[in-house]
């Protein structure tokens, strides 16, 4: 089951559950839109895998199967990649 980190490991914006801003990997390393799209360039800087949007889990199962509260911050490993 996904984790639905709730927060962008670059910049550290809130991504609740529901957030159609939210982007993964293969790993669950989770990014908002703008990270993802501007600087990462669509690619993790963690494991290099492709960043897709992260499914949103309905209200209704999130009281049984909650999204994760651990927060994941590194700014340090966002910076825009060498062309």
């Amino acid at each position: 089951m996904l984790a639905l980190r709730p927060g962008c490991e670059c910049c550290d914006r809130d991504l609740p559950p529901d957030s159609t801003q939210a982007l993964i990997c293969s790993f669950e390393c989770t990014f908002c839109q703008d990270c993802a799209q501007g600087p990462l360039a669509g690619t993790c800087p963690n494991c290099g895998g492709e960043l897709v949007r992260r499914p949103r889990r309905p209200a209704a199962k999130l009281a049984k199967h909650p999204a994760s509260t651990q927060r994941v911050h590194k700014p340090g490993g966002c910076a825009p990649k060498p062309g």
